[in-house]
């Protein structure tokens, strides 16, 4: 890594969709004096002021510690969202790999760790009202994704006991979205063979409305400032991050031009249920369940002690994304490789 004065900052998961933005923002920061990337393939892309390394986190047992070595800071964002027939898979990614992480941290005497949290962290709350970052994070336990984001939570709950010299912040963003990340989602959530060109308002005269399905939204690259921000700061804890306002029914339909129609959620649970089940869909019932249970969340903390504020609203964040995926958008990274399907 470069000896020019200023940090160094190690980013795991940094070919996906928040760790492209994340180094792309840092490699701009005249702050920042350079930036080693992390992903199981080095990527054909090589942003100012940072080096590459392959690391595949459900497999390394040594080595991290020697990476984090001179690190001013790790923002630590890998994470795995398939196969979620397979749970034990993105255990051994997600949560295994993260406490090695953690341990390297320490070994290393690294000063600060940001970890890549999030609202799926939450236990079930409130639609009418938002909440703080006191709020309970226990997650949905039959979501694999939030009983991973919860059980982390607690991972580093023991971590800051054991190492209070190591400032660790916890960012907990709303779904995040952007042009370039459309055609992964797309792959992730709805299928490989899903035709993006389908995203279309005049393909969609009604809109399903779903009881519970209240959701925020939040554009990637602002979601990244709040990482830099935070490497700038000497803040410590949880913060949440969305855009306003909160997206439903009402407002997809206003952007689509579309009817709202009102349907049980159990008869769009069982349809998800039984496309999962063919192994059609890739996103399982049990995130669907999740997502009608996690709370809307306050953002005041990141903007009065970060300075932090979203620049797209949500409705400009989903345009945007629709429109990546009506392209089959992506970036030169092989997770987010666009591909065009219809």
């Amino acid at each position: 890594m470069s000896s020019t004065t200023g940090k160094r900052v190690v980013v795991t998961g940094a070919t996906g969709n928040v760790g492209t933005s994340v180094v792309r923002l840092l490699s701009e920061d005249p702050e920042i004096a350079s930036v080693l990337g992390l992903a199981r393939r080095i990527p054909d892309w090589s942003p100012p002021k940072t080096d590459w390394a392959a690391v595949d986190l459900s497999s390394e047992r040594s080595g991290l510690a020697e990476r984090f070595s001179d690190a001013d800071a790790v923002v630590h964002l890998a994470w795995a969202f398939q196969p979620t027939h397979d749970p034990a898979s993105t255990w051994r990614t997600n949560v295994l790999g993260s406490m090695r992480v953690f341990e390297a941290v320490a070994a290393a005497g690294v000063p600060a760790l940001v970890h890549a949290s999030s609202v799926g962290a939450y236990s079930p709350g409130p639609k009418d009202e938002a909440v703080d970052e006191s709020w309970p994070t226990h997650g949905w336990p039959d979501a694999a994704y939030c009983r991973e984001k919860a059980y982390l939570e607690r991972a580093l709950d023991t971590f800051e006991r054991d190492h209070p010299g190591t400032r660790v912040v916890r960012m907990r963003p709303a779904f995040l979205f952007r042009r370039e990340s459309a055609s992964e989602q797309r792959r992730i959530f709805g299928g490989k063979f899903l035709p993006g060109p389908l995203a279309r308002p005049e393909l969609l005269p009604v809109l399903p409305d779903i009881p519970g399905l209240r959701m925020q939204a939040l554009h990637t690259d602002d979601a990244a400032n709040a990482y830099r921000l935070a490497l700038h700061s000497d803040v410590r804890g949880a913060f949440n991050l969305a855009a306003d306002p909160p997206v439903d029914a009402r407002l997809l339909g206003e952007m689509f031009d579309a009817r709202p129609v009102r349907l049980p959620r159990t008869a769009v649970r069982s349809a998800i249920a039984a496309a999962w089940g063919l192994h059609l869909l890739p996103a399982s019932p049990h995130l669907f369940d999740a997502v009608l249970r996690l709370p809307l969340m306050d953002c005041a903390r990141a903007r009065t002690e970060l300075g932090w504020r979203p620049e797209h609203t949500a409705p400009e964040v989903l345009e945007e994304f629709l429109l990546g995926l009506r392209q089959g958008a992506g970036a030169r990274t092989e997770p987010l490789r666009g591909r065009k399907v219809g």
